[in-house]
């Protein structure tokens, strides 16, 4: 199991300078220089340091939760946060910061408050008065007076089950949505993310059917479950996770969840647990790896500029150099690193070529990898033709069942998958990707 995605400090936040539905300016600042400009806005360079400090945590908290939880782009906005103390926090462009302000932020910007047992970042709701729910500001100062520690302040206004996260790590503030459809057929963590989601709403919204084993393959129950919540809110009941899809699913999950409130369901560890690696790396082995390198292999051949590669699943110095060189001709970051673009570019470039073999191989189309997972739900010349290549497999080997060409992936033919994947030693999973393909190709050129 990978580890679990936890929140990571962004490097930048867009601050929209209105309300929400405002005509107003995006701007885009250092997430430290936000902090600043807030707390010089908010809070008074005179109080107490302890209160200083525990506002500051607060106001960090409450600008995290709002970037993790994309509340405002899960609307359709583009930007993270506005600056109306109506909905946010008070921001002013290009206003003097506090030197002693300056000072702490640069200490703390990097740390937050969690609710015990949850990830997100806590939504630290506050206000100036001394009657609100969350924290009073000026309530901070009697208790800093006090000899209160800021953690102790905190503990006051927001309960005894609160955690302070230290020294997070900083990172870019990627948007979630994937860059590419989820479709029949994906696979990854962006599909188990889907699936998780919508189990969760499923409680709130019963009709929508529960996906039995949200094990990160879209299959037909995860379209049954999309298509269903596409009915529900109004959308294009096409089974695909787009953009528009994708967001509306999060923005429903926040909001069953509570995770942009005071009082919030949580997302507990299991919640955000990775079962597939978000980013492949020298020195990684396993699956992934062998699909990585099939991708590049099959370019390769097609590209005198790649690098033909061995497919051994280990992510050595050959693979390394493939992927600089991949990277470097698409335009990518040349940093050898296999994250979220470079895997959409390695599977854009890989069904471009597939759209336009040469003459020459057309003959053997049929038995490229079509370039994605084959699985339950899945019709058409697709599984047809893999259905005749298990079909001759069976034929001549008794451990593999005798399936029905008919371009309908059921249970005969995910056994027939299951059972030519523990003839090639892989985990029996039912799904045909890369690997499995062209262990299924192997042995019916061997037989045919």
């Amino acid at each position: 199991m990978a580890v679990a995605d936890t929140p990571t400090i962004p490097e930048f936040i867009t601050v929209h300078l209105g309300r929400p539905d405002s005509n107003a300016e995006n701007i885009r600042v250092s997430f430290p220089d936000y902090i600043k400009n807030v707390a010089s806005s908010e809070i008074y360079p005179t109080w107490p340091e302890n209160a200083i400090r525990a506002n500051i945590y607060a106001q960090i908290s409450y600008a995290l939760n709002r970037v993790f939880t994309e509340y405002y782009r899960s609307r359709g906005y583009n930007f993270d946060i506005t600056n109306s103390t109506q909905f946010d926090q008070a921001f002013v462009k290009d206003r003097d910061i506090f030197e002693n302000i300056s000072r702490i932020v640069d200490e703390i910007f990097n740390d937050y408050i969690v609710k015990q047992g949850q990830v997100q970042p806590f939504f630290a709701q506050y206000c100036a008065g001394f009657d609100c729910p969350g924290l009073s500001q000026w309530g901070t100062v009697p208790l800093a007076e006090r000899g209160l520690t800021p953690y102790a302040i905190l503990q006051d206004f927001y309960g005894n089950d609160i955690n302070l996260v230290r020294n997070a790590p900083i990172s870019a503030n990627v948007p979630s949505y994937p860059g590419i459809p989820l479709r029949l057929g994906s696979v990854g963590e962006d599909v188990s993310d889907i699936q998780r989601q919508l189990n969760r709403i499923a409680i709130n919204y019963p009709s929508i059917p529960r996906i039995s084993n949200p094990n990160g393959i879209f299959e037909e129950d995860t379209l049954a479950a999309v298509r269903r919540f596409q009915s529900i809110f109004n959308l294009a009941q096409d089974g695909i996770v787009g953009k528009d899809t994708w967001y509306k699913i999060k923005y429903i999950f926040n909001g069953v969840k509570g995770l942009s409130e005071l009082y919030s369901e949580g997302l507990s560890l299991s919640d955000v647990e990775r079962q597939f690696s978000r980013v492949l790396r020298r020195g990684d082995s396993g699956v992934p790896v062998r699909t990585l390198q099939y991708y590049l292999a099959f370019l390769g051949f097609f590209n005198p500029n790649l690098p033909v590669i061995n497919v051994d699943g280990i992510f050595g110095q050959e693979t390394y150099d493939a992927v600089l060189t991949f990277q470097n001709l698409y335009g990518l970051p040349v940093d050898g690193i296999v994250g979220r673009n470079t895997w959409n570019a390695l599977q854009n470039a890989y069904e471009g070529i597939i759209d336009t073999l040469p003459p020459e191989y057309k003959s053997y189309s049929n038995l490229i990898y079509p370039g994605y997972f084959i699985t339950t739900g899945a019709t058409g010349n697709v599984v047809r033709q893999l259905q005749t290549f298990l079909r001759v497999i069976a034929q001549n080997n008794n451990s593999v069942p005798l399936v029905t060409v008919d371009g309908d992936y059921g249970p005969r033919t995910r056994a027939a998958v299951e059972a030519v994947q523990r003839l090639n030693g892989l985990e029996p999973t039912g799904q045909v990707g890369p690997i499995t393909w062209n262990a299924i190709i192997d042995l019916y050129q061997r037989y045919r």
